[in-house]
């Protein structure tokens, strides 16, 4: 990834400037900055601040430390105030452009879009603005092609869950079915044979008198 970040450095330092506390540790602060020192370089910007609350110039370079220690939200909120509060329109368009990167950082992308866009309505000759909204849209539709590749990963996974519940649930009536058709005929069997079973003990009962009535003719002939 690359892109541009803007850093507002004052080059020379002037008997007034020496007599404004603001002004001299926002110098102080920028050559921290310049070496590396981002949290001490933080320190002194806030020390600008705390002289001159409304200083632009040290809310942007605190920002500027902020997102150097990766405090992408911190150094966001700093930007975004320059944005809506300075009147100076090249500092809104810088403030929005960092705005912008801290955005990106950040893994806002919707947000980052609208920064660079307001940036380059204030300056709209800005290239570096221009390469930034860029690449944050292509980051966009990147993730916008994955989430959709994710969606429909999960609705083919839903719809084989789905069918495949289908295919067990038909199994099962299936089979409730084959044991409910098993039952029927067994129970059909079982009541056939107790059928074939008490006519049978009829059939042996009616004989077995059919017998007695025919020893008792026997005897009274015989008499």
């Amino acid at each position: 990834m690359r892109f541009t970040f803007i850093h507002i450095v004052l080059v020379f330092i002037s008997c007034q400037v020496l007599a404004q506390k603001e002004k001299l540790n926002l110098i102080n602060g920028n050559e921290l900055y310049q070496k590396g020192n981002y949290a001490d370089a933080e320190a002194k910007y806030l020390e600008s601040l705390s002289e001159k609350p409304q200083y632009f110039e040290g809310s942007f370079n605190l920002g500027d430390a902020l997102f150097r220690q990766d405090k992408y939200e911190e150094a966001a909120r700093q930007f975004n105030y320059i944005a809506q509060n300075a009147e100076d329109k090249s500092l809104k368009a810088k403030a929005y452009h960092n705005l912008g990167n801290s955005m990106l950082k950040a893994e806002k992308l919707a947000e980052s879009i609208d920064a660079y866009k307001n940036a380059l309505k204030l300056n709209p000759n800005d290239e570096d603005t221009r390469y930034n909204l860029s690449y944050a849209l292509k980051m966009q539709q990147q993730q916008q092609q994955q989430n959709q590749d994710q969606n429909q990963d999960q609705e083919n996974k839903e719809d084989q869950e789905n069918q495949d519940n289908q295919e067990n649930q038909d199994q099962n009536q299936d089979q409730d079915q084959d044991n409910k058709e098993n039952k029927e005929n067994q129970d059909q069997k079982d009541n056939q044979q107790q059928n074939q079973d008490q006519q049978n003990q009829e059939d042996q009962n009616k004989q077995q008198q059919q017998t007695q009535q025919g020893e008792k003719i026997s005897k009274e002939d015989a008499e």
